[in-house]
């Protein structure tokens, strides 16, 4: 089972930036497609940000513009840049990574435990 482990979540003021960061770790696993989620209280899990292997990426019409993703593959992270803060933007940010087991030949996914991320004047 691969490990994430997020970081970078806070309190911020609405127009403020937050740069969030998964560290991505485990045996015999390789990272494919990566990506961040968010849940707010009350509701669903919603796709923010989604980046392939490759580097292609797609966003949520709600962050475009103002939300960043991006890897960095010799570290295994995937970072969320967030700037433009609005507080409808508060809410859990999960991370996610599709990931093959090259010992077992078996493709599977993962979550990180979450960081919040509070946008409040």
């Amino acid at each position: 089972q691969v490990q994430l482990v997020e970081s970078g979540g806070g309190l911020v003021q609405p127009g403020e930036s937050l740069r969030l960061s998964c560290a991505a770790s485990g045996s015999n696993l390789r990272l494919n497609a990566m990506g961040w989620y968010r849940q707010a209280p009350g509701k669903q899990r919603e796709l923010v940000a989604h980046i392939t292997s490759g580097g292609s990426t797609n966003y949520a019409d709600s962050v475009k513009v103002r939300f960043t993703i991006s890897r960095d593959n010799a570290k295994n992270t995937v970072y969320l840049q967030m700037n433009s803060l609005k507080p409808e933007d508060t809410a859990v940010y999960y991370c996610n990574a599709e990931f093959i087991d090259y010992r077992r030949g078996t493709y599977s996914s993962g979550w990180g435990q979450g960081t919040q991320v509070t946008v409040s004047s």
